[in-house]
């Protein structure tokens, strides 16, 4: 029987607070769901994640578990969530209760409506971040609407999305991903409700800089070609530039003022040679996406699975 509602969880090394976070939100949804089931997918935690979902699915009978065969990234176990899941409606949160399981019955509610087919969670406030986290996700998406034009500030993963919706991100076979962004492209009915995102249950958020900085260059590079072309703008520039300070130098030549520029020489080599490096890498950067798509890998690999009875 394909359950109305299924949520789908992707963890990594959550051991110390999965057990509550599944318990919150099996407790939600047996108020707001006629059927259900939780689909867990734990991305090659180093801890004792697995053996926790692996304990919790003996006694939770909608309790699935998907475990990845070692840690392909966030998207990636979203994407092997959303390939699982059954549901009439698909809900993603993350296991860390920041995004709050009370919010659940509200989701289901206005998706009932039938007024959207994506119910988005959006934050209100940010929580207890630190200023230094804050600023990372503020430059995060101040180059993702530079350069993608899609505006996603204050925009989470937690969303409820109809299997419409589902079906038509699973369509999608590129590997390079980029959930939010996704959706956003899709261009499905949306409503958002806002959210005050919750302390963690316990331990650190995963995300570092570097992690960030790569998630960005995937979203950039996957949703707009704008850094390519702004390379041929640079080259418009910098060749308008040449040619009037080539008008200059002759000009300063034949009136008989021309003087030794020696400076003026090596910062025009420094700016043109930093121009064509950062040129160069903005093309590595699509050459890259072209290079990992070629190869047609899959996004994940599941070494494990554990299905819980049908509901």
């Amino acid at each position: 029987m394909q359950p109305e509602i299924s949520v789908v969880i992707p963890v990594y090394c959550e051991a110390a607070g999965i057990r509550v976070t599944l318990r919150e939100v099996e407790k939600y949804l047996s108020q707001c769901a006629s059927t259900w089931e939780i689909v867990v997918v734990d991305d090659g935690s180093k801890d004792s994640t697995w053996d926790e979902i692996t304990t919790l699915s003996a006694g939770m009978p909608g309790l699935r578990g998907l475990r990845l065969s070692r840690n392909f990234g966030k998207e990636a176990a979203v994407s092997a969530g959303l390939a699982a899941a059954r549901g009439r409606a698909v809900v993603l949160m993350d296991g860390d209760m920041q995004h709050p399981p009370s919010l659940l019955p509200t989701l289901v509610q206005t998706w009932r409506t039938g007024e959207a087919d994506i119910v988005e969670a959006v934050k209100s406030s940010r929580g207890n971040e630190s200023a230094m986290s804050a600023a990372r996700a503020k430059l995060f998406y101040l180059i993702l609407r530079a350069f993608s034009g899609h505006d996603l500030n204050g925009a989470s993963d937690y969303k409820l999305l109809d299997q419409r919706v589902v079906e038509a991100y699973r369509t999608m076979k590129e590997r390079n991903v980029f959930f939010r962004g996704m959706v956003s492209w899709m261009g499905f009915r949306t409503t958002q409700i806002p959210f005050q995102v919750e302390p963690r249950i316990a331990g650190d958020s995963g995300w570092s800089v570097f992690g960030l900085v790569r998630l960005a260059a995937v979203a950039v590079t996957s949703f707009s070609t704008f850094p390519l072309h702004l390379i041929t703008i640079f080259g418009l520039v910098f060749f308008a530039f040449s040619v009037l300070l080539g008008v200059h130098t002759v000009y300063m030549k034949l009136s008989g003022a021309a003087i030794t520029g020696f400076t003026t020489v090596i910062l025009l080599l420094l700016i043109i040679g930093s121009s064509l490096m950062i040129g160069l890498g903005i093309i590595g950067e699509y050459l890259a996406r072209i290079y990992e798509e070629v190869k047609q890998r899959p996004r994940y690999i599941v070494s494990q699975e554990l299905p819980g009875p049908r509901r």
